[in-house]
C-alpha cells in the first residue's frame, strides 16, 4: 500500500493529526528502511472495564495493525497509581498497586476483543518509570516551566479558584511523555482530551534527541446521558464486556440527538451506509426507533456476534414491548431471619437484592418511581414489603432480581 493510501485510511474518523506532514514523512522513512512504525496507545487501568469510548481509539490502533505497523499497548501500571488530571476539577484519589494490577489484567483481556493478540505488544510503564532515580526525575522536571504547566485548563481553573493542585499531579504528563521516549514511539494515539499529554511527549522526545512522535487524536464518544464524554466514573458508559442484553438496552436508552455519533464512532459500518441512515432520518423515511434498533444490533454483534445480537433484541422486545420478564432473572437469597412478620423495609430489600448500593440510593430510586415489586410500583420510601419466594423486584427498565427466602 502506498504512503498516500495509508494516510487516507489513518485520516478517516480522526479529529486531528499533529502533523499530517510528519506522518507522511515517517511513513516514507519507514518504507525506505523496510520497518514498521511504532504506534503507541497508553491506557491507565483506573477502572476495571474498557468501554465504547476506549474502543474508538483501539479501533484506530487495529487499523495500524492491519497496515502492518508495530502496535504497543502501554498499560499504565505506574501512571495509573497517580491518575491523569485531564478533565478533573479536583485531585484524583491514588490507587493502590493491587487495584491497578487487578484492573490491568481485565484491560488486556478486553482490549483483545478489538486488537489482534498475536500482533499486539503489551508494555507496562512501571518497567522503566520505576527504575528512574530521583536525579532522573529532577532532570525531567527541568524540561518544563510551572507557568507553562498552569496554562493547562484543569490546572489553570483550579489555580484561579484557589483549589489545591498537588505537585505529584504535575509529574503525570512527564511520566506519560517519558513512555514515548522509552519506546521511541513514532505515533501516539489518544482522544482529543489527551492532546496536552501527547504533545508533551513530542517535546520531551526532542529534548532527548529523538524524532518527535506524531499525535493522532480521536473524537470523544459522548456517554449514554448524551452530555458528558463516556466515562466509568460518571456511570454513562457501555462496557465492551457487558452482557449482550445490557449492551443492547443501554444503546436503546441513548437520545436520538447522539445516535449518529454512535454510528460513526462505535460501529464499523461503511461511511456510505452511515450516510444513508443519516439521510433517512433527516427525510423521515427512517424512524429513529428503527435506526436505534439497528445501532444496538451492530454494537452487540461487534463484541458478542450476530446470534447474541438477535437474542438480545428479542429479549428487549419481550421485556419492554410485551411487558414480559427477561429469560434469565438473577436469583437472590434472603434470610427469613432478616424479616419481621415476613416483611422488610423496601430500601433495605433493594440493597439486599443487589439493586441499590445503599438505602439512601434505594430511597432516591423509589422517589423517582423506578421501583416495582411484581407489577406494583412502590412510591413510599418507608414502605415495608411482604417478602416471599418467587417475587420479582425491578429497578428501572433493565434490572431485575427474583427473591428466594431461606
Amino acid at each position: 500500500m502506498t504512503v498516500e493510501e495509508q494516510v487516507n485510511i489513518l485520516r478517516r474518523k480522526t479529529a486531528e493529526i499533529v502533523s499530517e506532514d510528519d506522518l507522511r514523512e515517517k511513513l516514507e522513512q519507514a518504507s525506505r528502511a523496510r520497518r514498521p512504525l511504532r504506534v503507541k496507545l497508553g491506557l491507565d487501568p483506573s477502572a476495571p472495564d474498557i468501554h465504547l469510548g476506549h474502543a474508538v481509539v483501539l479501533r484506530k490502533l487495529r487499523e495500524c495493525q492491519d497496515l502492518g505497523h508495530e502496535v504497543i499497548l502501554v498499560v499504565g501500571d505506574f501512571t495509573g497509581r497517580i491518575g491523569d488530571p485531564t478533565g478533573k476539577s479536583e485531585t484524583r484519589l491514588q490507587l493502590s498497586a493491587e487495584e491497578v494490577a487487578r484492573n490491568a489484567r481485565t484491560y488486556q483481556d478486553q482490549a483483545y476483543k478489538i486488537l489482534d493478540p498475536a500482533r499486539t505488544r503489551i508494555a507496562f510503564n512501571g518497567e522503566w518509570l520505576s527504575k528512574l532515580m530521583f536525579e532522573d526525575v529532577i532532570r525531567l522536571a527541568s524540561k518544563y516551566t510551572v507557568a507553562r504547566m498552569l496554562e493547562r485548563d484543569e490546572f489553570n481553573e483550579r489555580f484561579r479558584e484557589e483549589r489545591p493542585i498537588y505537585i505529584h499531579e504535575f509529574f503525570y504528563p512527564f511520566m506519560q511523555a517519558y513512555d514515548s521516549v522509552a519506546l521511541r514511539a513514532d505515533v501516539e494515539l489518544g482522544g482529543t482530551d489527551q492532546k496536552f499529554n501527547i504533545l508533551f511527549g513530542r517535546m520531551l522526545q526532542r529534548e532527548y534527541g529523538e524524532e518527535p512522535q506524531v499525535a493522532m487524536l480521536m473524537p470523544l464518544l459522548v456517554g449514554t446521558d448524551g452530555v458528558k464524554k463516556m466515562s466509568k466514573s460518571v456511570g454513562n458508559y457501555i462496557g465492551v464486556a457487558e452482557p449482550p442484553s445490557e449492551m443492547y438496552g443501554k444503546t436503546m436508552s441513548i437520545s436520538d440527538d447522539v445516535m449518529m455519533a454512535f454510528y460513526e464512532l462505535a460501529t464499523t459500518l461503511p461511511d456510505d451506509e452511515i450516510e444513508t441512515i443519516r439521510e433517512g432520518l433527516a427525510s423521515g423515511r427512517l424512524h429513529p426507533r428503527d435506526a436505534k434498533r439497528r445501532l444496538a444490533r451492530e454494537i452487540v454483534a461487534l463484541y458478542h456476534g450476530q446470534e447474541a445480537a438477535t437474542a438480545a433484541e428479542e429479549e428487549f422486545d419481550a421485556v419492554f414491548r410485551k411487558g414480559d420478564l427477561p429469560e434469565s432473572v438473577p436469583e437472590v437469597a434472603i434470610s427469613g431471619a432478616d424479616l419481621v412478620d415476613s416483611r422488610m423495609w423496601c430500601p433495605r430489600l433493594l440493597v439486599a437484592a443487589g439493586l441499590a448500593d445503599s438505602t439512601s440510593e434505594a430511597r432516591r430510586l423509589i422517589d423517582q418511581g423506578a421501583v416495582r415489586v411484581g407489577d406494583e410500583r412502590v412510591t413510599d420510601p418507608q414502605a415495608r414489603v411482604d417478602v416471599r419466594s418467587g417475587m420479582v423486584l425491578r429497578v428501572g427498565k433493565r434490572r431485575f432480581a427474583r427473591i428466594n427466602v431461606n
